[in-house]
C-alpha cells in the first residue's frame, strides 16, 4: 500500500514477518527492511551502515505504519496485554473499552505507549482508538476514528480521521467522551492507497 507518497509492503508467514518501505528522495531510492528485530537500509540498492540510534528510529517508523495499517491484527502477540476497562457509548453505539499495553520484551521501541480501543459490542469491530506516546518534546495523545471500511482478499482495512485534544486537561481515558462532545480537533487523515493483498500458498 501507499501512505503519504511512500510504498509499504509486509509479508507474513508462519516463520517470519518482513516489513518494508520504499521511497524516492531527490535522485536516490531508499529501501528499509525490518525482519524481526533486524533492520537494514539500502540506498540505490546498496546496504548502508547506520548508527544504533538511527536503526531504532527507522525501525520504529516502519513498524508503526504497518502496525496501524492492519489493526486489530497483531493484538494477540505474546507481548500484548489487554484489559477491558469499561463500556462507552459513542454516536449511539455501544462499545467495549479495552486498554492495551506492551511488555518491554518483544514490545518494540515504543513499548511504553498506552492504547485504548473501542470495540463495537455487536459486530466486534474497532471503530475508534486512542493512544499516548512519549517523544523528545514530551507526551502526546491522539484519537482516531475509522472510516472507509473495505475488505480486500478477506483483510479488513480502514482509514482514520486523526484528532488531538487542544485542552491539555483532557485525559487519555476521556478522549471518547471528548470526541462525542466535539472537543477534539481534526489534525489529519490516515489514508492507505493502492492497497493489494495477496494470499501466499506456503
Amino acid at each position: 500500500f501507499d501512505f503519504r507518497d511512500i510504498h509499504y509492503k509486509s509479508t507474513h508467514t508462519s516463520n517470519a514477518k518482513v516489513l518494508s518501505r520504499f521511497m524516492k528522495k531527490e535522485n536516490d531510492s531508499i529501501l528499509d527492511i525490518l525482519k524481526g528485530e533486524k533492520f537494514q537500509r539500502y540506498i540505490n540498492e546498496r546496504p548502508i551502515k547506520l548508527e544504533d540510534s538511527m536503526v531504532k528510529k527507522y525501525s520504529s517508523s516502519v513498524n508503526s505504519v504497518h502496525y496501524f495499517s492492519t489493526l486489530p491484527y497483531g493484538l494477540n502477540d505474546k507481548a500484548v496485554n489487554k484489559e477491558i476497562v469499561g463500556e462507552e457509548k459513542i454516536k449511539e453505539k455501544d462499545y467495549y473499552k479495552i486498554k492495551v499495553t506492551f511488555d518491554k520484551e518483544g514490545g518494540g521501541e515504543d513499548y511504553e505507549d498506552l492504547f485504548l480501543y473501542w470495540v463495537d459490542k455487536e459486530c466486534f469491530k474497532v471503530d475508534y482508538l486512542a493512544y499516548s506516546y512519549n517523544e523528545d518534546d514530551g507526551i502526546g495523545m491522539r484519537f482516531r476514528e475509522a472510516y472507509n471500511e473495505r475488505y480486500i482478499n478477506g483483510l479488513r482495512l480502514v482509514d482514520y480521521n486523526n484528532y488531538k485534544a487542544e485542552d491539555t486537561s483532557i485525559k487519555l481515558f476521556d478522549l471518547g467522551k471528548a470526541f462525542e462532545n466535539k472537543q477534539l480537533k481534526l489534525l489529519s487523515k490516515i489514508e492507505l492507497k493502492n492497497v493489494e493483498v495477496e494470499l501466499l500458498d506456503l
